[in-house]
């Protein structure tokens, strides 16, 4: 790709969050530091069951209104909404699910961070790697006319993605058992050491301060044919790990980390676990 293109995510949507309490609302209640949000200023963030395990990711950042947009998985979108709107209490707060009214494109490339802002649009760099390019979000069916770029196939974004071994939603971190240090959210910028709490937060912490994890998502090169999602990943016959999301020869994968360096199998392809430059591994690893 020589030029900056965009591609429609259609499995992502969007909800508002605003009122005057919103910050404080959402501070409460997700991994990353909402006091960080502002127009172009996003955060990436996940919202936790009380026991520390994954329930969804999301983008936060703030309109030119001063609403708080998420841009979350749309078909659990709804859910997310209705549980948000359970969590308001008597917040000045208000939720409201925009996926028929918005969608949510990337633009990606050499270039890519030059269409920032995008007037009619929310558009932002990734916080997670800026080589993921730019987030817009844009009313349903106008994202092509505001960007006015050339439109890629979503596969060659989704082969980016695979390459530097981010994760993506719940293709990737398994619901209600996942933890954040295992997923790189750490890493990627979707976690905040230094804020109060939220729902979550203890099981997280101690999880880092322990050293206690003992596998991690690794983005791997597939020799063969890909295997299906949910694919036992072996070494020497024994399982030390499952597919996750994959495209062509690239894929996620949970690996247990002592075995991450060594030859494994999956479905009868080769698997290469590779460790991109973001990632950081305890020196034990392997």
């Amino acid at each position: 790709m020589t030029a900056a293109s965009y591609s429609l995510l259609p499995h992502r949507s969007v909800i508002a969050v605003g009122g005057q309490d919103r910050a404080e609302f959402l501070q409460g209640l997700i991994s990353n530091d909402t006091k960080k949000v502002g127009p172009g200023q996003p955060i990436w963030a996940a919202l936790l069951t009380p026991q520390g395990r994954f329930l969804n990711d999301m983008f936060v950042v703030e309109d030119d209104a001063g609403t708080f947009l998420l841009e979350t998985e749309r078909e659990r979108a709804p859910a997310l909404a209705k549980k948000l709107k359970m969590y308001t209490l008597r917040s000045k707060v208000t939720v409201e699910d925009r996926s028929d009214a918005m969608e949510v494109a990337v633009v990606f490339g050499p270039g890519a961070d030059k269409v920032v802002p995008v007037a009619g649009a929310t558009a932002f760099v990734d916080p997670r790697l800026p080589e993921l390019g730019v987030r817009v979000l844009a009313p349903v069916g106008q994202a092509a006319r505001l960007l006015g770029l050339g439109e890629a196939p979503v596969t060659e974004y989704e082969a980016l993605r695979l390459r530097l071994g981010v994760p993506d939603g719940s293709r990737d971190l398994r619901v209600e058992k996942a933890l954040l240090l295992e997923s790189g959210f750490d890493e990627l910028h979707g976690v905040d050491w230094q804020k109060g709490c939220y729902m979550g937060q203890e099981l997280t912490a101690r999880t880092k301060y322990r050293g206690l994890i003992k596998r991690r998502l690794f983005p791997v090169k597939v020799e063969g044919a890909l295997p299906p999602p949910g694919s036992p990943v072996e070494r020497d016959g024994r399982e030390v790990g499952e597919i996750r999301s994959g495209l062509g020869d690239r894929a996620i994968a949970m690996l247990q980390l002592e075995a991450a360096r060594a030859p494994l199998s999956s479905a009868g392809a080769k698997i290469v676990a590779e460790v991109p430059d973001w990632m950081r591994l305890p020196e034990s690893a392997g």
